[in-house]
């Protein structure tokens, strides 16, 4: 990642996901009906401390997406949560380039 930036990745269970959660992060949600975004307005989720959230094979219970503040969707195909993991880490490294004017996305 860009300097400036850290990508941690966390396995919890929904009941202790408040708890490991950041304190003042933003929760968005990955889901399936989520928002569609661009790669310029995703990256300007990265202006404040954001927590991605990704479910199992089930999905997100709907506690968890009640409590983000914006459901996301990587793609209008479903994706295994393993790969929407890979599809997220190249957003993130995606939008921290474009944020420190580095070449790697071309408009």
């Amino acid at each position: 990642m860009p300097r400036g930036y850290e990508v941690a990745r966390l396995a919890v269970k929904p009941a202790r996901l408040s708890a490991s959660l950041p304190k003042g992060a933003r929760l968005v949600a990955l889901d399936e009906r989520g928002r569609d975004l661009t790669s310029v307005e995703f990256a300007r989720l990265l202006g404040q401390e954001t927590a991605f959230v990704i479910g199992g094979a089930q999905g997100l219970d709907e506690a968890t997406k009640k409590k983000a503040a914006l459901l996301l969707r990587l793609s209008s195909l479903t994706l295994p949560h393993a790969l929407a993991q890979v599809v997220l880490l190249e957003q993130l490294y995606r939008a921290a380039t474009l944020l420190t004017g580095h070449p790697y996305h071309r408009v």
